[in-house]
């Protein structure tokens, strides 16, 4: 992302709110986790990666549920690592109400989260780039997941349609 188009969103998302919480969201591969990361530097906001709550890999819909639930309707927002490597849930996460808050992940930005955030940020790029980036990033790893993954992301988007949802489309 260029310096111009970082600290544009920087200010976007500052202007949000008094506490800005951002929703990053667009399917694997896209780059959502770099403007994150970046947007999160910027505010000094806590980044919660959905990649580290998502409940295995047919978890996108709780996923999403569990950042409306835990964190963004809760009066003590946190939320639960899972442990990828066990395949179950691991510790528990605290957030501060007081920071700023970026979240990142395919499910984030659903209607009912949407509604709890100041800011919504769409990622698209094209199928073959993204999942060229998700495998090289992943590995074999993910590539037995792909498919099973990208309909997961299918039926999220055709029912949320989160790019409509969205201030702000970052075309890759």
């Amino acid at each position: 992302m260029s310096d111009d188009r970082h600290d544009e969103l920087i200010a976007l998302a500052r202007a949000s709110a008094p506490r800005p919480v951002v929703l990053v969201d667009g399917r694997s591969g896209s780059g959502k986790s770099t403007i994150a990361r970046e947007l999160a530097e910027g505010l000094d906001a806590q980044l919660v990666r959905m990649d580290d709550l998502y409940p295995g890999w047919d978890g996108l819909e709780r996923g999403s549920r569990d950042v409306h639930d835990l964190v963004l309707a809760a009066s003590g927002p946190r939320w639960q690592r899972w442990d990828w490597t066990a395949d179950r849930p691991a510790e528990w996460h605290e957030l501060d109400v007081s920071r700023p808050l970026v979240i990142e992940g395919c499910g984030a930005l659903s209607r009912a989260n949407r509604a709890l955030a100041s800011f919504g940020i769409w990622v698209e790029l094209d199928d073959a780039t993204r999942k060229i980036r998700a495998l090289a990033r992943d590995g074999d790893e993910y590539a037995p997941h792909w498919d099973r993954w990208a309909a997961q992301e299918d039926a999220f988007i055709a029912r949320e349609n989160p790019r409509d949802l969205a201030d702000v489309v970052i075309e890759r």
